[in-house]
């Protein structure tokens, strides 16, 4: 065969690709940032004294409760600077991994992350000679060296230099370069996030191929072994009572290690595919905190753990067990194999923090839900991987080969999808005592949740979703449906517990009638129960949710099929009838435009608008042609588009300066430039991509070409020389709006969004400016990609890591493809 021709099949063996996020292993980020923000002065006096003092007692109160703040302003989580793709699909928990091979970030307890690096869960290359001498033996990855409290025997022999790591969600690769023996190895980890595959998609799972390439002139035998431990590398893994066992399916062998946390089912699994090619051994228990010569030694020795078929007896207190799983395989000289190793959870049934309701996990109706699933789903993924991977590939293709998109979003689209599957998410069975119809799509789609960030933990956080959305409905779309149906039953309901508003300390129920929940609750209580975790303000007097609703609500009738369309429709339009009528109040003054409350009432939670804004009567214009459209496509007469016209008119007179739109009408208003001005705009742009002719139009085009090069021109170019995305407040003096901690703020989501109104507007140089800074700040300079905050200051700091709002990155990849069409 010719070299070329044997490049080509390493090459498509491994399917290493040309984009992602690429760093070799001896990489160092060169800034580290952190959250130790402090305010000004000015922004502490008039705002944050009794808000921080109402705040600490609140505070103080759950943690003496035992119990978790749902935003814990205290004890910040730092990054750790090493994160790379997570494994496992959506909604079933996830285990992160580090760039260097580490398992180290654990979400099995619903909504909760666990920061724990455990050493001894790694990956071992163990390579002989045809006279069966071990010529080389070493856990794969790392840094070069032990790490701490990793078993004593284990060498880590490996280069991290040589070494380079590429991430393109949901898959990623490892390329060790072991020179010694003239052999490349290349692991590809494959998570199913299949769009639209709803069946492979929730499953607790990944699958390590590693493709083994001898490149040296000796025959050899290769195997790689998988070791993993019990529990998530907390103080709660010696609580003991965890027994291991082998298995062995059809296509597969392995160890299953049976555990309980927090006294609900959660096992791991650990497999390796069976051939004719490679022969498969384990071992069912090892001290994890010993030498770890019972996994060392044998591999060896002669390439083979002891494969002892008895189930172990059950850990005392104190003690901690681990197993171990291998693949051996004969690779010729200068020939080419592959070998499959794979890692699941089966943890079926979950409690929240209350206790009180037992869920069922969505991928139980495929596995069952006895807490037995494990080596059933080892054997489905490393059985079926080859499609999940198919449909990957032909679904990330589209976007990969153009060659008008530069590389960096490449990586960057892709990337931040993590989130759907790693951000703290939930994928539940309905509970028949619910009393759903038969017909309800939450049946079919099940109930999806996830939070609005892995500190700030409230699932669903509505006025966030609103910009991440986009991936839902363009990537799964039964499971944005199923969170609006939710959100619509709850909007229509009251909670009259009294609870006491952090900002300003007054008592109000914790959920209104006719009013959309700000979330549908935290997951140390019992979330869809009790909704309305967020308690800084009163969010039934926040100005941008109902009208959210509204917009999106709209957008999925058009981008969903039209039975579920209609559905949709059917059950929607009476509830946003009445969320626009509680709307209509807002408008004090009757020339048709709502007016802010002079408070942050709306998703700037610290950002004060008084009277008519740019932010929250942009978002009333997109309503109000929502509703215009929604009753024009149930045949009903409204006036919604009468009150549209007068609306735009009463807009554009009091905030329109000719350059961008005002702020507010506050004295400063005229002078700050908000970079999501243009939100409710964007949304109805989005929507009718490329059907243009459909929409009820907003704004003139001219105006919005305006203020877009406006806020290019000052809150992208102006700001750290454009090269950190787009800050929320610019004056016009060229001057960051320091009024608020918030305004001087860029938010990574927001900053994606005007990406993607720009590309839509035809400016595409400006659009790609604008988001190129976001990811190279957060993926090459701090190193917070896979936990990309929601905000970036100008120095030195960052906030809330791990946010929902960057999936609207996403809007950037439609409006591309709207674009071309």
């Amino acid at each position: 065969m010719a070299e070329s021709d044997e490049k080509e099949k390493v090459k498509n063996l491994s399917k290493f690709p040309k984009y992602g996020w690429k760093v070799k292993l001896d990489h160092e980020f060169p800034e580290t940032r952190d959250q130790y923000l402090k305010p000004t002065p000015s922004q502490i006096i008039p705002q944050l004294v009794p808000l921080g003092m109402r705040y600490l007692k609140w505070w103080t109160g759950k943690v003496r409760a035992h119990k978790k703040p749902v935003i814990d302003q205290f004890r910040p989580c730092h990054s750790k600077m090493m994160y790379g793709a997570p494994c496992g699909g959506l909604g079933s928990g996830t285990i992160g991994r580090g760039f260097r091979g580490e398992f180290c970030r654990f979400q099995m307890v619903p909504g909760m992350y666990e920061y724990n690096t455990v050493p001894s869960d790694q990956f071992i290359v163990s390579i002989h000679n045809s006279k069966g001498d071990c010529v080389y033996q070493s856990v794969l990855g790392g840094k070069g060296e032990r790490p701490k409290g990793a078993p004593s025997s284990w060498e880590w022999l490996g280069k991290p230099e040589d070494s380079l790591y590429c991430a393109l969600y949901p898959r990623a690769w490892t390329v060790y370069n072991i020179t010694e023996v003239g052999v490349r190895i290349i692991c590809r980890q494959i998570s199913p996030f299949v769009p639209k595959n709803y069946k492979e998609s929730c499953l607790p799972t990944s699958v390590f191929v590693f493709s083994v390439e001898n490149n040296s002139d000796k025959d050899l035998r290769v195997a790689v072994t998988l070791t993993f431990k019990n529990g998530t590398g907390s103080k709660r893994d010696k609580q003991g009572g965890v027994w291991t066992e082998p298995f062995s399916q059809p296509n597969s062998k392995g160890v299953v290690i049976h555990q309980q946390i927090k006294n609900q089912t959660l096992n791991y699994c650990i497999a390796a595919k069976q051939s004719n090619d490679s022969h498969v051994s384990w071992c069912s228990a090892f001290d994890p905190k010993g030498t770890g010569e019972q996994v060392w030694e044998p591999l060896k020795g002669v390439g083979l753990l002891d494969s002892a078929k008895t189930i172990t007896q059950k850990t005392r207190k104190g003690e901690e067990v681990a197993a171990a799983v291998s693949s051996r395989i004969s690779v010729s000289k200068h020939e080419s194999k592959t070998l499959e190793i794979c890692l699941s959870w089966d943890n079926p049934k979950i409690r929240f923090g209350n206790g009180k309701k037992e869920h069922t996990r969505y991928y139980t109706r495929y596995f069952g839900a006895n807490g037995d699933a494990g080596p059933l789903i080892c054997e489905h993924a490393l059985t079926n991987f080859k499609n999940w991977e198919a449909e990957i590939e032909a679904w990330q293709e589209p976007t990969l080969a153009d060659r008008s998109i530069p590389d960096w979003f490449k990586s960057a689209v892709f990337n931040e999808l993590y989130f759907i599957a790693d951000g703290g998410s939930v994928w539940l069975e309905t509970d028949d005592g619910e009393g759903f119809k038969e017909n309800d799509l939450r049946k079919e789609y099940g109930r999806w949740g996830y939070l609005e960030s892995h500190e700030y933990r409230m699932y669903n956080t509505y006025d966030v979703h609103y910009y991440a959305s986009w991936a839902l409905i363009d990537l799964y779309p039964g499971l944005q449906i199923s969170l609006q149906l939710d959100m619509l039953d709850w909007s229509d309901r009251e909670d009259k517990e009294m609870v006491t508003e952090l900002y300003g300390g007054k008592r109000n129920f914790r959920k209104v009638a006719f009013a959309v929940p700000h979330d549908l609750g935290d997951p140390e209580e019992e979330p869809w129960v009790k909704v309305n975790s967020y308690t800084i303000h009163d969010v039934s007097e926040w100005k941008d949710l109902n009208l959210k609703m509204v917009i999106q609500i709209w957008r999925d009738i058009m981008w969903v099929n039209e039975k579920e369309g209609k559905q949709l429709l059917d059950r929607a339009l009476p509830t946003c009838t009445k969320l626009m009528e509680q709307a209509l109040t807002w408008d004090l003054d009757g020339d048709g435009l709502i007016e802010n409350g002079g408070k942050p009432d709306q998703t700037f939670d610290s950002w004060v608008m008084t009277g008519p804004s740019a932010y929250c009567g942009g978002l009333w214009l997109a309503a109000l042609a929502c509703m215009a459209d929604m009753c024009d496509r149930a045949q009903l007469v409204s006036d919604w588009k009468n009150r549209l016209a007068k609306a735009e008119k009463a807009f554009v007179t009091k905030l329109w300066n000719g350059k961008f739109f005002n702020f507010d009408k506050s004295s400063r208003g005229e002078r700050v430039i908000m970079a999501d001005q243009l939100a409710g705009y964007w949304y109805r742009k989005l929507t009718n991509l490329p059907n243009t002719n459909e929409e009820q139009q907003l704004l003139d085009k001219d105006k919005v070409q305006m203020t877009l090069k406006t806020i290019f021109d000052n809150n992208v170019m102006k700001f750290c020389g454009g090269t950190m995305g787009a800050v929320n407040g610019m004056m016009v003096s060229g001057d960051i709006d320091r009024s608020t901690v918030q305004s001087e703020e860029v938010w990574t989501g927001v900053t994606y969004g005007l990406a993607s109104l720009m590309l839509c507007e035809g400016l595409q140089e400006e659009g790609f400016k604008t988001a190129e800074g976001i990811y190279k700040t957060v993926y090459e300079n701090i190193g917070l990609g896979f936990e990309t905050p929601e905000a970036l200051y100008e120095k030195k700091h960052y906030r809330a890591i791990g946010y929902m709002r960057p999936l609207s990155i996403w809007a950037m990849n439609i409006a591309l493809r709207g674009n071309k069409s």
